[in-house]
């Protein structure tokens, strides 16, 4: 398993954004305040885009050593030298992306009930998207929303690192770490604001703050 930060988890959209590069400048702001990883996710793209796209980011990203994971093409991510892919449940499978992105790459994978989360391999996964906490109008093929109930009821039986999306804000942080959740996965949230950087900063804030909190009533119940 990989190990990575999903605190502040951004998922570019390119209509939120502006396009190619609406997308490098949104980028590039949240990880200049604080956004953790930055992943790439244009369905109706060319894939001769989405490596351009890809590279260029990859450029911006790695002196901040912000990872960029590729959303759904395993194929573009080995191309352009990604650091990981991200994938659903009818993309590749787990082992058809391992076999195409390698071994040292990270690999997310989404889930949205039971049975996805029990048939999880870890040997081949390192982290999870769970949601939608709540409907999204960025993915029109989501699964039925989860809520904060849902989530948690899934976080409690994580096999690995876990990530929360689906229309998430940063007044939900609080609740969704205290759910089990160890970061955030936001679209519109930091995609289309006005000030990209300064909602980055303001997400990255409350995620600290309750992780915070929920590490220091951890260890008071444990002192107790």
């Amino acid at each position: 398993m990989h190990a990575i930060d999903l605190s502040v988890y951004l998922v570019l959209d390119p209509e939120l954004c502006g396009g190619f590069q609406g997308m490098i400048d949104t980028a590039l702001a949240a990880a200049q305040n604080r956004a953790t990883v930055v992943q790439l996710r244009a369905p109706k793209w060319k894939k001769r885009a989405l490596a351009e796209c890809a590279r260029e980011l990859k450029a911006r990203l790695a002196p901040l050593h912000v990872p960029l994971i590729i959303n759904d093409h395993a194929d573009v991510c080995a191309a352009v030298n990604a650091d990981g892919l991200h994938i659903g449940q009818n993309d590749l499978t787990p082992a058809d992306a391992r076999a195409v992105i390698g071994g040292k790459r990270l690999l997310g994978l989404s889930v949205s009930n039971a049975k996805e989360l029990e048939a999880v391999d870890v040997n081949l996964v390192d982290h999870l998207g769970i949601g939608p906490i709540y409907n999204t109008a960025t993915k029109t093929d989501a699964a039925p929303q989860l809520g904060i109930e849902g989530f948690a009821s899934l976080a409690l039986r994580k096999p690995c690192p876990v990530v929360a999306i689906g229309s998430v804000k940063a007044a939900m942080a609080a609740d969704l770490i205290n759910a089990g959740a160890d970061g955030l996965a936001v679209v519109s949230a930091i995609c289309g604001q006005s000030d990209p950087g300064f909602a980055t900063r303001e997400l990255a804030k409350a995620v600290s703050e309750a992780k915070a909190a929920k590490a220091k009533f951890s260890c008071s119940s444990q002192i107790s």
